[in-house]
């Protein structure tokens, strides 16, 4: 065993005085030791119920015969996060978290690890770190929170950013916005529709890396526990197996990864997370993979933001394994894949029936015939843009208007929000990329706010950081090259004309190529926003492309 290094042999001793300052006896030394990576903190609301979580996997994994530890992991909640250079914080996380983790498993030779995270950044950032240590791990997640209920409809965090938009249009009183506030997130929980950190929970399941339920399962639910429980053991299973992360990430397991989150209507950053776990897990995934997945896969769910369905209702439909079912009908998934159940994906799915044609579609009668994510490129992104197509209402699915520039999210907000912004305008947020930014900020206010204000049906909205897994309407975000590296972006003049075609995957500058030659000439590169700390250091390192913001550490 790996922890040999560190509990047997003479040389040993000084490492096992140290056991037994930990309380651990000679028996529990003898047997495989377990890291259990704890998300667990009382800032996050999808993280404050991880301490029960990590201690049921404990009892699983002392149940079969491991010695648990637990470690920390940090994790940043978006939402708190939001609107303020705090966000420019939370993407660089994602590599945080995964650089600490590799330092503990190795510093300390555990044998295998159980991760349990919840939120945006910190299930990429955890799946990076499985992919690159690659020693038998199982992911068991915190789960989704219930939807809130107001006035018989259900709700969620996201109603809550697109209130402010209508409080600012006069939609709303102060008092409608206060009880929004008291009743939109009831519990802990992940936000409760398909933004970015369910979809990563449920992406997790995708490749085989969660047990079935990981990502649908609400947090409050004693049935997540039963599953931690079972994640405890399981890590004992593939530790005796040998079964590692490497087995089970592989090029076929991410391709159904895409294809599952083209049925789900993931979030748009799914896209920049699923390449980067598949960079640590040698594989490379090409934005052109995307569309091509897409083409051939209907879109069967629409969860908010996309519509009025919650993951709790996803679940109760038969979850992820259920929607998989569904897609595997027309043959669209690879299912000899090995997973972390101990079976292959056929296995797992095989008796997992759609419970609810309202929320999972059947295969032959789907919202839409192509996926939920769409990957554009034009004049205006030669490398990629994403948009979350299922999120999109129909009128705005080709789009034609003048720019309005804001170099950066405050000057957009208040812009929008003081009525500055028509029906036909293409917002362009700028120089809130990857070493723009620098950190690639997610933006749930802009769009939130287009919405509230009721403008989600007649503008669209165009930027090199992030839109929010929240959010809906044309928000097309991850623009490639950023502004800050001189893309395209950065040449768009106020009332320039764009054009977006989702349907085409297409986003063009309507400028002839002569007069952004000349554009080109006169721009000049600005300096950094943060030039001291961890999102300098950052900002240095990153390669802003079309996989996304990655960092490129030597592998090992």
């Amino acid at each position: 065993m790996r922890s040999d290094a560190v509990t047997k042999g003479v040389q040993q001793a000084p490492h096992r005085s140290l056991f037994n300052a930990l309380g651990l006896t000679r028996e529990e030394m003898d047997r495989p030791l377990i890291g259990i990576v704890s998300s667990y903190n009382e800032i996050v609301p999808g993280h404050m119920n991880l301490d029960k979580i990590v201690e049921a996997v404990k009892m699983g994994v002392a149940m079969a015969g491991g010695t648990p530890r637990v470690f920390p992991a940090i994790a940043v909640c978006d939402g708190i996060a939001m609107g303020h250079v705090g966000m420019k914080y939370s993407l660089v996380t994602r590599d945080l978290i995964c650089d600490s983790t590799e330092a503990m498993a190795i510093a300390h030779q555990f044998d295998a690890l159980v991760m349990v995270p919840n939120c945006d950044k910190n299930v990429p950032g955890l799946l990076m770190a499985a992919a690159r240590l690659n020693i038998p791990t199982v992911f068991v997640s915190g789960g989704p929170m219930l939807a809130g209920h107001i006035h018989g409809s259900k709700t969620s965090l996201s109603s809550m950013f697109e209130a402010v938009g209508a409080y600012s249009a006069n939609k709303m009183t102060g008092e409608e916005v206060e009880e929004y506030e008291r009743k939109a997130c009831p519990t802990c929980g992940s936000c409760s529709g398909m933004y970015t950190a369910n979809s990563m929970n449920c992406l997790t399941e995708v490749l085989g890396m969660g047990l079935g339920g990981n990502g649908t399962i609400p947090a409050v639910y004693s049935e997540r526990l039963r599953l931690a429980k079972h994640a405890g053991m399981k890590v004992m299973e593939m530790l005796e197996k040998n079964i590692r992360p490497r087995d089970i990430m592989t090029k076929d397991a991410f391709m159904n990864a895409l294809t599952v989150d083209m049925a789900l209507g993931c979030s748009t950053n799914s896209m920049l997370h699923l390449p980067a776990i598949a960079h640590e897990a040698g594989v490379e995934l090409s934005p052109s993979t995307a569309n091509e997945i897409s083409a051939k896969t209907p879109n069967l769910c629409h969860l908010a933001p996309a519509g009025h369905t919650y993951i709790e209702e996803l679940n109760e439909a038969g979850g992820v394994y259920a929607v998989m079912n569904e897609l595997n009908k027309k043959g669209l998934l690879h299912t000899d894949c090995m997973t972390v159940t101990g079976h292959t994906v056929a296995e797992n799915i095989k008796d997992c029936v759609n419970k609810n044609p309202e929320v999972i579609r059947p295969i032959d009668n789907p919202y839409s015939e192509t996926g939920g994510i769409a990957v554009l490129k034009g004049n205006l992104a030669p490398d990629t843009a994403v948009v979350k197509r299922s999120a999109v209402v129909p009128e705005m699915m080709v789009h034609e208007g003048p720019a309005r520039v804001f170099d950066c999210e405050e000057d957009a907000s208040e812009a929008i929000l003081s009525g500055k912004i028509a029906a036909g305008d293409v917002v362009v947020i700028r120089y809130e990329g990857p070493k723009g930014g620098p950190g690639m900020r997610e933006m749930l206010n802009p769009t939130s706010q287009i919405a509230g204000m009721g403008l989600g049906s007649s503008v669209a909205l165009i930027t090199d950081g992030r839109f929010s897994g929240a959010s809906r309407g044309a928000s097309i975000g991850h623009v490639s090259p950023e502004a800050a590296v001189g893309g395209p972006i950065a040449l768009v003049e106020e009332g320039d004309m764009i054009k977006i075609n989702i349907p085409e995957n297409s986003l063009e500058l309507l400028v002839s190529q002569e007069e952004m030659e000349e554009r080109r000439k006169n721009w000049k590169p600005r300096e950094p926003k943060i030039t001291t700390g961890y999102l300098a250091r950052y900002a240095s390192m990153v390669t802003s492309g079309s996989r996304g913001a990655i960092l490129e550490i030597p592998k090992q």
